[in-house]
């Protein structure tokens, strides 16, 4: 079975099987466009990854600067975690930081939905645009009052 069929019947053998190619040096078996693509959406997932961890603690932050009445060790926690995740994240891939200010623009979005859902304030209590830079979001010692 050739490398195409088996990629569409078994992705993990797929997977395998390329492994092996690419460790033999047998380019010319190697399925090049699947593995293309599979090798751009690895990228695309890392960058939904940072969007996602984003938008979660941005809510937070939103939550503490919006509710602080209601501020809990709960929320300090989830904001220090996801920084920590994000730090990592950044770490394994430097070149997330290159878009991080259109990131925080497209976790923002998300961002202000969830804290909507979650607090029960409204749209227009937020602001229109991320009171927080990039730099703002990452830093240990950054709590907006």
């Amino acid at each position: 079975m050739n490398q195409v069929a088996i990629y569409e019947e078994d992705f993990y053998a797929w997977t395998v099987q390329t492994a092996a190619l690419i460790r033999q040096g047998n380019w010319a078996a190697i399925d090049r466009e699947n593995l293309a693509e599979e090798i751009e959406s690895m990228g695309r997932s890392e960058k939904r990854e940072l969007i996602s961890r984003l938008a979660v603690l941005i809510m937070h932050l939103l939550k503490w600067q919006f509710q602080p009445s209601k501020r809990s060790t709960s929320w300090e926690g989830t904001i220090i975690e996801q920084r920590k995740q994000l730090k990592l994240l950044l770490a394994d891939n430097p070149s997330l930081k290159y878009a991080a200010d259109d990131r925080v623009i497209d976790a923002y979005d998300i961002a202000i939905y969830a804290a909507m859902r979650e607090t029960r304030l409204k749209k227009s209590t937020f602001p229109s645009q991320c009171p927080y830079t990039f730099s703002q979001v990452l830093a240990e010692n950054y709590w907006p009052e």
